[in-house]
């Protein structure tokens, strides 16, 4: 119970990542406010918490715009009267392509979610994790890793992001307040395999082919399922990690080494 009786903020809720964050932290003990664009989804992944025995509750919002992000803030004191950590998931993929290439308008979409976004949230919870003494975690990826075509665009967000963090612990350090990132790679959940299926049937070959051929290279020849980085989170937002702030903790199995 590392978050018995805290209360986690997590916005980017979907059906993979952001809902194995919600359960693993609601097993740890926490009550969840939940934060997404789709509300349907919030639904879902607020019933699957309180199956849990903890309290949930789900506020559609939009991180990108002013007044969304300060109702949910609100929301959140309201129903709870304190939060304790935030856990900012939310994210959208900026255009695939070159960067020689790319339509500015489009990239800087992508830097209005991934960093201004994050920013919006992480400023507004400040007085409450104050109080709490609590922590941020930041979602980021294993793309600040390498330069592979095309995922320039996407690069440059998570590494502003990771920037933001590092200078975010700095800054609210003195005032108790805690700032780390997680950073998976691969993520063994829907989209991924379906993803892996269309892949296979492009190459005639089985799915699993697929998968083999990814999980060579690394470390330790699997690719880590949604709840293996959502524990990472839930570990960062602990007491276990309360020496820890400005950290970027891995979750790959071992595809690259920081």
């Amino acid at each position: 119970m590392l978050l018995a009786d805290r209360v986690v903020v997590v916005t980017g809720v979907g059906p993979g990542l952001g809902r194995a964050i919600a359960v693993q932290a609601a097993t740890a003990g926490a009550d969840l406010v939940l934060a997404a664009r789709t509300g349907a989804r919030l639904q879902e992944v607020a019933e699957q918490v309180r199956g849990l025995g903890r309290r949930a509750l789900a506020v559609p919002t939009d991180i990108t715009d002013d007044g969304s992000a300060a109702a949910l803030r609100d929301a959140a004191l309201a129903e709870f009267g304190r939060v304790d950590a935030l856990v900012n998931n939310a994210f959208a993929i900026p255009p695939l392509g070159d960067l020689c290439d790319v339509d500015f308008d489009r990239a800087r979409a992508g830097f209005e979610t991934n960093v201004f976004g994050n920013l919006r949230v992480s400023r507004l919870f400040v007085p409450a994790l104050t109080a709490s003494g609590g922590s941020i975690v930041m979602i980021n990826s294993s793309v600040r890793h390498h330069s592979r075509q095309p995922y320039g665009a996407y690069k440059m967000t998570k590494a502003a992001l990771l920037a933001m963090s590092q200078a975010l612990a700095s800054e609210l350090g003195p005032r108790g307040i805690r700032v780390n990132s997680v950073a998976p790679g691969w993520i063994w959940a829907d989209t991924l395999q379906a993803y892996f299926r269309w892949q296979a049937k492009t190459r005639g070959v089985d799915p699993q082919a697929v998968y083999d051929e990814t999980a060579a290279s690394i470390d330790l020849r699997r690719l880590p399922v949604p709840a293996e980085i959502a524990d990472a989170v839930v570990y960062l937002a602990s007491d276990l990690a309360r020496g820890i702030t400005g950290h970027c903790l891995d979750v790959n199995a071992g595809e690259y080494h920081a």
